[in-house]
């Protein structure tokens, strides 16, 4: 066992419904990487975040995930989180009355609990807000509505960037981020992954769009294609599968390539 790597993936397979969706899928991920997976819907990169993060939606029939060397299947999704996994979702829940605010607060208590602290003294709290509201230029009116309700896209998802920054996780998983979003929208998502790297986390970016490239650059780029990595490269393979389409990738996985 190593703990060269924040996150390995070695050999996983699961099924769903009977329906095998990971098929023998290899994924290291380094201190402070952003790697992308990236691929048709479909192809597993759901599925893959969805194991890393406690769904016991899916049955593994082979394989293990360590975070940092620690077996992430001898772990709940509870337990999971407060080791510092973060899953963003493409459809945030949206709690009436509780106001972004609270909410993190509620978190990062929960968190320190776990971890034998006590809560985090408001004083520090209400700095670290601030903070990290100016960062990620968050108005302070923002902080105060209830979660997620009457949010756009892009209010959606500054404020999962918000409680990435505030619950400083060691590997963030953004799923399907940045589905459906504006181009001000996905700078927001970019923006906040970019600022938020640092030597103590990583960050996978799931997505089946190029266009989030244009404004994160990754250390890596995993192609998914029927439950398994295809092919692996920098930024410019997001631009070669742009021009060249699926049917490339499609071709590449029958030959084995």
């Amino acid at each position: 066992m190593t703990n060269d790597y924040w996150l390995e993936a070695k050999n996983i397979s699961c099924f769903k419904n009977e329906y095998e969706v990971v098929k023998d899928l290899n994924l290291k991920l380094k201190y402070s990487e952003n790697v992308i997976l990236i691929g048709p819907n479909g192809s597993g990169k759901s599925t893959l975040s969805s194991l890393i993060a406690g769904n016991e939606d899916y049955e593994v029939t082979k394989g293990e995930i360590l975070l940092r060397g620690k077996d992430l299947f001898e772990l709940d999704a509870e337990e999971r989180a407060h080791n510092g996994i973060f899953l963003s979702f493409q459809y945030p829940v949206v709690i009436p009355g509780v106001s972004v605010t609270n909410f993190i607060k509620t978190a990062i208590n929960a968190n320190r609990k776990a971890k034998g602290l006590e809560d985090m003294p408001a004083s520090q709290l209400l700095k670290k807000i601030r903070e990290k509201a100016k960062l990620l230029d968050i108005d302070s009116k923002f902080l105060s509505r209830s979660l997620n309700e009457g949010f756009s896209g892009g209010e959606k998802k500054r404020n999962e960037i918000f409680q990435m920054a505030m619950l400083e996780p060691s590997l963030s998983i953004l799923d399907e981020t940045d589905s459906g979003l504006d181009i001000d929208a996905l700078k927001i998502v970019a923006n906040g992954v970019n600022k938020l790297k640092n030597k103590k986390n990583a960050t996978i970016v799931i997505t089946h769009y190029q266009r989030l490239l244009d404004y994160i650059v990754p250390d890596f780029v995993h192609v998914l294609f029927d439950g398994k990595i295809v092919k692996s490269g920098t930024k410019e393979l997001a631009h070669e599968l742009e021009a060249k389409g699926y049917d490339w990738i499609k071709e590449l996985a029958s030959h084995g390539i």
